[in-house]
């Protein structure tokens, strides 16, 4: 294996902005946001939109969408297109 081609792989806080949660796994992203963490150390802070904590798929929240309602929607907005 070659040296000094892999990034560094350390332990980094994720926060999901959604939900608020936070927590610690090993990632090579990179950030200048630190946080210190319940177990006294100072780890990097990576904010993330979404997560597992606050994803509809996983929380069981999924909006159930009406296929029905939208092709009828569809239909009557493009009526009249190319006639």
């Amino acid at each position: 294996m070659k040296a000094d081609i892999h990034p560094t792989y350390t332990a980094v806080v994720f926060r999901d902005l959604a939900s608020g949660e936070t927590f610690l796994t090993r990632s090579t992203v990179k950030t200048t946001k630190t946080i210190e963490w319940t177990d006294g150390n100072t780890y990097p802070l990576y904010d993330v939109e979404i997560s597992s904590a606050s994803h509809p798929f996983y929380t069981g929240k999924q909006r159930i969408m009406d296929a029905a309602g939208r092709v009828e929607r569809f239909n009557a907005r493009y009526k009249g297109f190319g006639a």
